[in-house]
């Protein structure tokens, strides 16, 4: 029987929407604009200051902010999307999502995936995963495009996560 059990905190549910959000096309075209363009009207304004007026000092004030918000804004929408994700899940959510979790391979029920987490027990048939994905430090179980379940590789406590995750994926190409 193959067994880990993990505990799931608000950082790594915070760190798996970040990363779909860097992989989604629309919002890095977003912090691409607003990274660039800002900058760059900036960077206009400071050189008509500095060429028309001759004012080297406001000239290398707004050409400084054209900077720090070119450098500052991707890190402080990234605080803001951190912000809207944790603002979604009511207290009574989040205290049935963070928890220890164990996810169990049955040999004598191999028909599904057992999971046993803070709102309780679930079974999951093998075809309704999609894949297994490894990340620096994670592991993610695939249910969508969308949704994992996001095993954090440095709060296993319990199991061989590398011989489960491999167990799971042959899991799903056999009998998903």
């Amino acid at each position: 029987m193959f067994e880990i059990e993990y505990e799931f905190r608000e950082q790594d549910l915070v760190h798996f929407n970040e990363m779909l959000c860097l992989k989604n096309e629309d919002i890095q075209k977003s912090i691409r604009k607003n990274r660039l363009i800002v900058p760059g009207l900036l960077f206009l304004l400071g050189s008509f200051y500095y060429f028309y007026y001759g004012d080297r000092f406001t000239a290398a004030y707004i050409l400084a902010i054209a900077l720090l918000w070119g450098w500052l804004s991707p890190r402080i929408m990234m605080l803001d999307f951190h912000r809207q994700i944790l603002k979604n899940y009511t207290d009574k959510e989040k205290n049935a999502l963070f928890g220890k979790y164990t996810l169990t391979i049955d040999p004598a029920n191999p028909k599904y995936l057992l999971e046993q987490s803070p709102s309780g027990k679930n079974k999951m048939e093998w075809g309704e995963l999609l894949r297994v994905e490894y990340g620096k430090k994670y592991v993610y179980l695939y249910l969508s495009l969308s949704t994992a379940l996001v095993i954090p590789v440095d709060t296993v406590s319990q199991g061989n996560l590398e011989q489960f995750a491999a167990q799971v994926d042959q899991m799903i190409e056999r009998l998903g």
